[in-house]
């Protein structure tokens, strides 16, 4: 009865789940934990704000969606004058940005699971390409032969293996919880690249895709007006488990790597720091709950251009019919890509969280706007309070923005 009603609460909360397992991919992985280790618990302001911010902006977004009866893209397309112009820009970089997240993505899980043969079958090493290979298939077969509720499930499996494994190895390692505690204390380090990594835990948590993303799935679960209780709900269900799961990677980093004056610059680093510490136990249980971020950030990547495609047209979000299915194989074509570039999969990664953190404010004032438009939302117009909130998520995303801008050149 109680498995019942787990699976019951699991079902209710979809979309948060959906975008837990999208948000916390290897980028936010690593910019976590090299925050962390840099700077302890310092930043950890950055990342709450975010995460507040977040929460508006879903519930902005999910309850323009369920008033309205279409999805975001569709609404900025039907309801602004050059909403067609705005609608395209946001696809074309939304998709140029997951593409190229996609490409550092699929190299980041490939490099953790050849580190993971590597330690546990005597220094064997399999190439990359075979293992993107073998995952590329997997995923292709399941998009193809599933649904949306298939995707939901694998999604809240690969969260609930990466949240275990992040809170396994926390206890496992130890940290020092009153070096923890002294290191909440709000501050901006004054180093050269601070603001920089202010923007990038910005970019990994409040991302543009995100809103765009939660329009679509909250589409597609049904929910009207009588939900809307119920969609807040999941933005805060989803919203805070950003911040817990993100929150503890920063916290392990800070309580080990941080005190021990260690330094983190991509993910296979932090295996190799953290293998020391607590062991090869310790090694593939991170292995375990960042393959498993990436992979949950993969599933919603490739889907999202057929799905944006759709959203713009206002028409079906049928990933089945010809034209979804040779996009999501293009996207999966990508994802070799790291195997020809020079560039290391998290170097892409920055650039494209820095790419994405620009297209936020495209996505914050539209939303600002439509929510208080009388003739679109009726007796459902934005609270003076929300209105504030979202203005001040206005404000946050130029400044980061600019912040992004000014780190990138």
């Amino acid at each position: 009865m109680n498995y019942k009603k787990f699976l019951l609460a699991v079902s209710a909360l979809g979309p948060g789940l959906f975008l837990i397992g999208y948000n916390i991919g290897t980028g936010s992985i690593t910019t976590m934990a090299k925050t962390g280790a840099e700077f302890g618990m310092s930043l950890f302001w950055a990342l709450l704000l975010s995460c507040i911010f977040t929460y508006i902006l879903m519930v902005a977004y999910g309850k323009v969606t369920i008033v309205s009866g279409n999805t975001a893209l569709f609404n900025f397309k039907k309801e602004f004058k050059f909403g067609s112009i705005l609608s395209i820009y946001i696809i074309a970089a939304l998709i140029i940005g997951e593409l190229l997240a996609l490409i550092g993505v699929m190299g980041i899980v490939a490099d953790l699971i050849q580190e993971g043969i590597r330690i546990g079958f005597n220094n064997t090493i399999i190439h990359r390409g075979w293992i993107i290979l073998f995952f590329s298939i997997i995923i292709y077969i399941l998009i193809l032969f599933g649904r949306y509720s298939h995707f939901e499930r694998a999604l809240t499996i690969l969260v609930i293996i990466m949240g275990l494994s992040f809170v396994l190895v926390f206890f496992m390692l130890k940290p020092s919880l009153s070096s923890l505690a002294q290191g909440l204390v709000p501050s901006i380090p004054d180093v050269p690249g601070a603001f920089g990594l202010i923007a990038a835990i910005t970019g990994t948590t409040c991302s543009a895709a995100v809103f765009i993303i939660r329009s679509t799935v909250v589409a597609e679960k049904g929910w009207t007006v009588n939900d809307l209780k119920k969609e807040n709900k999941d933005s805060f269900v989803s919203a805070f488990m950003m911040l817990f799961l993100s929150g503890i990677i920063m916290a392990v980093a800070a309580g080990t790597l941080h005190l021990s004056g260690l330094r983190v610059e991509n993910t296979i680093d932090m295996i190799r720091l953290f293998e020391p510490l607590g062991g090869k136990l310790a090694a593939f249980i991170l292995i375990i709950g960042i393959a498993g971020a990436g992979l949950s950030t993969i599933f919603p990547i490739v889907l999202i251009a057929p799905w944006l495609i759709a959203d713009y047209r206002g028409a079906s979000r049928d990933i089945r019919t010809q034209q979804s299915r040779i996009l999501i194989l293009c996207g999966l074509l990508f994802s070799f890509g790291s195997i020809f570039m020079d560039q290391r999969p998290p170097a892409l990664m920055v650039f494209s969280m820095a790419f994405q953190a620009c297209i936020l404010p495209a996505v914050a004032i539209p939303i600002f706007l439509l929510i208080n438009k009388k003739s679109l939302m009726k007796t459902h117009k934005a609270t003076p309070i929300q209105n504030t909130f979202i203005f001040a998520v206005i404000l946050f995303s130029l400044i980061t923005t600019c912040f992004a801008i000014l780190e990138f050149f």
